[in-house]
């Protein structure tokens, strides 16, 4: 079956640095889809790497991330799921093309970009009470700012400094040429 539900699937990726928006635009865009009639799913890949410790030379646990994405996406898939919204982190082409390779259907990778002063405005209210995590988070904001920059492992490019998550989840949908 689940190969007959690949079929006309499609995965929108929404990559981007760390305070950025990726799980609340996910999660908008999963309602505009609902809002449409258009069966998905939205999952965020952070919950699909957390487990402690990851193996050496996988920093972020990505290699769980494959393995378990692979499961999640093809039960979504065998359940009538057309669209998947996936939220997290691509840093470069060959982390798309495992990616891909797990998800099962075509992917469009969409970066989700704002100013780096916006960012460390969101991450400061994220982390009120955790300066260790703030202050992780803030670097790993520019750190991974410039890798995505470099990589080019993205489709297109949405604003997400501005505007509502509604207004930015519309403008991904129509960049994406999703209805």
């Amino acid at each position: 079956m689940h190969a007959d539900s690949t079929r006309d699937a499609r995965a929108l990726f929404l990559n981007g640095t760390v305070g950025v928006g990726k799980t609340t635009v996910a999660e908008a865009v999963g309602d505009l889809l609902a809002d449409a009639g258009i069966s998905h799913a939205v999952i965020d890949l952070d919950w699909l790497r957390k487990s402690w410790p990851a193996p050496p030379g996988d920093r972020f646990n990505f290699g769980m991330l494959l393995r378990n994405l692979r499961s999640v996406t093809g039960h979504y898939l065998d359940a009538g799921a057309t669209r998947l919204v996936l939220a997290g982190v691509l840093e470069d082409q060959e982390e798309r093309k495992l990616l891909a390779d797990a998800v099962g259907a075509e992917l469009t990778v969409c970066r989700l970009r704002a100013e780096l002063s916006v960012i460390h405005r969101r991450l400061a209210q994220r982390h009120d009470s955790e300066p260790e995590a703030l202050r992780w988070h803030l670097n790993r904001s520019g750190e991974l700012d410039g890798i995505l920059r470099r990589s080019a492992a993205d489709d297109l490019t949405v604003d997400a400094g501005t505007g509502s998550v509604t207004d930015v989840a519309v403008s991904v949908l129509r960049a994406a040429s999703w209805p």
